[in-house]
C-alpha cells in the first residue's frame, strides 16, 4: 500500500511538471519558433502558448533592434594609409524562422559580415573620403549588409562609423598639407586683392589725366593728411612735369 502511493504521488509531481513545462508566455517583443519531433513547426506568440513536451522545442527570438559594436578593424586606404576604424550597427529580426533555420548564430554571422564588409569597403576609398564623406560610406555598408543578411531573416537598418584612428606620423602630414593649403589661399587672395589694386589705381590714373586740376587737388589732400599728423617735417609733392622744364 506505501510503496502504491509512493509511485501515486511520484506519477502527480510528473504530470504536475509536465503540465507547467507545456505553458510558455512569450513577451510582446519576442516570438517562439517551435519545432515538432525535428521539423519546423509554427511561429507562435505573443502571449500564453502551449508546447508538447518531448514532441515539442522552441527557441526564442527577440524582434526588438539590436545595437552591435563592430570592433577595431585595420585598413589600409586606397591611397595605402593604415588607419583603424571601428563602428556601430543597428539591426533587427524580421523573419524568425529564417533566423533560426537558415544560418546557426544570426548574431556571430551579422557580426562577422560587418566586420569584412567594413574592412572591404572602406579599403576602396582615400583617407579624405572616410574622413570627409561618413555619411556616403555609411549607406553603402548598410545597403551590402542589408542585401546579405535578408536571406538570413535579418534587416540592417543603420550603420555609423564612430572612429577613424591615424598614427602620429600621418597626424603630422596632414597638419603641413592643411597648413600649406592655408598658405596657397592666402597668397592666391593677396594676389587677386594686387590685381584689383593695379587695376583700379590704373582707371584713377585715367581719370586724374584727363583733368589737370585734379592732381593739384590730390596734392592738397596729401599735404592735409600729412598737417594731421604729429610730424614737423612736411614734404611736397612735385610733379615731374616740372622738374622736366628745368633739365630739358
Amino acid at each position: 500500500m506505501f510503496e502504491m502511493q509512493t509511485f501515486l504521488g511520484i506519477l502527480l509531481v510528473l504530470v504536475v511538471v509536465l503540465l507547467a513545462s507545456m505553458f510558455r508566455v512569450l513577451r510582446e517583443y519576442e516570438r517562439g519558433v517551435v519545432f515538432m519531433l525535428g521539423r519546423f513547426y509554427r511561429v507562435k506568440g505573443p502571449g500564453l502558448i502551449v508546447i508538447i513536451p518531448v514532441l515539442q522545442q522552441m527557441v526564442r527570438v527577440d524582434l526588438r533592434t539590436l545595437v552591435m559594436d563592430v570592433p577595431t578593424q585595420d585598413v589600409i586606404s586606397r591611397d595605402n594609409v593604415s588607419v583603424q576604424v571601428n563602428a556601430v550597427i543597428y539591426f533587427r529580426v524580421m523573419d524568425p524562422e529564417r533566423a533560426i533555420i537558415q544560418v546557426e548564430n544570426y548574431l556571430e554571422a551579422t557580426s562577422q559580415l560587418s566586420q569584412t564588409t567594413l574592412r572591404s569597403v572602406l579599403g576602396q576609398h582615400d583617407l579624405d573620403d572616410m574622413l570627409a564623406e561618413r555619411d556616403r560610406l555609411n549607406a553603402d555598408i548598410q545597403a551590402i549588409l542589408d542585401k546579405q543578411t535578408e536571406a538570413w531573416g535579418v534587416k540592417v537598418a543603420n550603420v555609423e562609423i564612430k572612429h577613424v584612428d591615424l598614427n602620429e606620423s600621418m597626424i603630422r602630414a596632414i597638419a603641413k598639407q592643411a597648413e600649406a593649403e592655408r598658405e596657397r589661399r592666402a597668397k592666391v587672395i593677396h594676389a587677386i586683392g594686387e590685381a584689383e589694386a593695379a587695376e583700379k589705381l590704373a582707371e584713377a590714373s585715367k581719370i586724374l589725366a584727363t583733368e589737370e586740376s585734379a592732381i593739384q587737388l590730390r596734392y592738397l589732400q596729401t599735404l592735409v593728411e600729412i598737417a594731421g599728423d604729429k610730424s614737423s617735417t612736411i614734404v611736397f609733392p612735385l610733379p615731374v612735369d616740372i622738374m622736366k622744364k628745368f633739365t630739358s
